[in-house]
C-alpha cells in the first residue's frame, strides 16, 4: 500500500473514533497496522489470542488487545520524510522546582530503603506535562518514524482507553515457534562511550537485570545463551545491552511473559518487594508505562526447502507461530490537549539522587524532541 494512503486510513480511523495501532519494528523498513472494525473493549483473556496487546505496568489491571480477526491489517513501505537529526534539537527546559524536588526525595527514600535490605534495586519514575503545539497524533508519530528508527516507534489508540504514542528500544520477548530472543538493556549516558567509562553502579545494574532474566528462563529453556554487554545507542542516549537467545522447552508463552514481567530494568529486583515500594511511593498510576506491546500469536509464512540440491523444485511453505512484544519506555499519553511523558531511572545503592534526576532530564529530551 502506498504510504499516502496508509496514513489517511490511519486519520479516518482516528476521526471515527475507533480503536487502531501502527507501528514499525526496530531497523525494518515496513509499516503495520490493525484497523479495528468496532469501538468495542477487547481485553485479553488468555495468549492463546492473536492479535496487538498493550498490557499495563501493574499485572493486575486488564491488558488490552486489538484482536487479528477484527482488524483490517494493512502495510506499507516506510520512507523518512525529512533529514531532522534528533541531536541538533537542544531545548533549554524549565521545571518546577517542586517537580525536581519530589523526584530527588523519592530516589533518597529508595537509596535509603536499599540500604535497609529490602531491595538490591528499584526503577522510580515520574511523569512530565508538556502542552501541545502539534495535536495531529498521525503526525507526532511520522516524526517518531523519521527520528527513532532503531526503536519499536508505535501509535496506540483506543476511544475507550486513550491514546500513547512512543518508540522504545527495549525486547520483552521474539518468540518463533520454539526460539525466543530477549535482551537485558539498563544503564544510561548522554553521549557515545567505552564500555570501560561505565560507572560500576551501571555495570552492575545492567548485571542484575541479566541475571534476573536468566534465572526466570533456565527452567523453560533447552538452550540459552548470553552476549557480553555492548554499549547500543538509543535516540541521544546510549545503555548497556546484552542479548539472551536460545531454545524453548515449551511454548507456554503467558508462563514465560509473567516470568519476565515486569523486569528489574523497569521495576528492581527482587521483584515484588520493588514492585510494591514503586505503587506505594511513586504517587502516580503508570498505566501502560513500563508494560509492554506488540504482536500475540501472528502467523509468518516461511519457506523451506527438502532438498538442498533441487532449490527451485522442492521448496515448501511452512507456518511459524510468531510473538514480537516490546517493553513500553520512551513513550508519552496525549490527553486533553497535553502530552504525558514518562521517564525513569534504576536506582542502586550506588545512586546519587541529583545525577538520576539529570538523567530522567535526558531521558524526557529523547521523547519530547517529537513534540517540537
Amino acid at each position: 500500500m502506498d504510504s499516502n494512503l496508509f496514513f489517511k486510513k490511519l486519520e479516518n480511523q482516528f476521526t471515527n473514533k475507533l480503536p487502531f495501532v501502527a507501528y514499525k519494528k526496530p531497523n525494518e523498513n515496513t509499516l503495520f497496522s490493525l484497523l479495528q472494525n468496532t469501538e468495542a473493549l477487547h481485553i485479553l483473556r488468555d495468549f492463546t489470542s492473536s492479535g496487538f496487546v498493550l498490557a499495563p505496568f501493574d499485572s493486575s489491571n486488564d491488558t488490552v488487545i486489538i484482536p487479528l480477526e477484527d482488524s483490517e491489517c494493512i502495510q506499507s513501505d516506510y520512507h523518512k520524510s525529512n533529514n531532522v537529526d534528533v541531536n541538533s534539537l537542544e531545548k533549554g527546559e524549565l521545571y518546577d522546582s517542586n517537580q525536581r524536588d519530589h523526584h530527588i526525595q523519592l530516589v533518597s527514600k529508595g537509596i535509603n530503603t536499599i540500604k535497609e535490605g529490602h531491595f538490591e534495586k528499584v526503577v522510580l519514575s515520574r511523569v512530565d506535562m508538556v502542552k501541545l503545539q502539534e495535536n495531529n497524533p498521525i503526525e507526532l508519530f511520522k516524526r517518531l518514524l523519521d527520528n527513532y528508527s532503531q526503536a519499536f516507534v508505535y501509535c496506540w489508540f483506543h476511544p475507550k482507553v486513550g491514546l500513547w504514542l512512543g518508540a522504545t528500544p527495549e525486547t520483552l520477548i521474539k518468540i518463533s515457534n520454539n526460539y525466543f530472543e530477549t535482551m537485558s538493556l539498563a544503564g544510561t549516558l548522554q553521549s557515545q562511550v567505552n564500555l570501560a567509562q561505565w560507572s560500576v553502579k551501571e555495570k552492575n545494574e545492567q548485571q542484575i537485570v541479566t541475571d534476573y532474566i536468566v534465572s526466570q528462563l533456565q527452567d523453560s529453556t533447552a538452550a540459552l545463551h548470553v552476549s557480553d554487554p555492548k554499549t547500543v545507542q538509543a535516540g541521544n542516549l546510549v545503555h548497556l545491552k546484552s542479548l539472551i537467545y536460545g531454545t524453548l522447552k515449551s511454548n507456554n508463552l503467558e508462563h514465560i511473559v509473567n516470568a519476565l514481567h515486569p523486569t528489574p530494568a523497569v521495576c528492581g529486583f527482587p521483584k515484588e518487594p520493588a514492585k510494591q515500594f514503586i505503587l506505594k511511593e511513586e504517587g502516580y498510576d503508570r498505566e501502560f508505562y513500563t508494560g509492554y506491546l506488540g504482536e500475540l500469536n501472528f502467523k509468518e509464512q516461511i519457506s523451506r526447502n527438502r532438498n538442498r540440491q533441487n532449490i527451485e523444485n522442492n521448496a515448501y511453505s511452512a507456518i511459524r507461530n510468531v510473538s514480537n512484544l516490546f517493553v513500553n519506555l520512551r513513550c508519552m499519553q496525549l490527553k486533553n490537549n497535553e502530552a504525558l511523558i514518562y521517564v525513569g531511572g534504576g536506582i542502586t545503592g550506588d545512586s546519587e539522587p541529583e545525577r538520576e534526576w539529570q538523567e530522567t532530564v535526558s531521558k524526557s529530551m529523547t521523547i519530547k524532541k517529537a513534540l517540537y
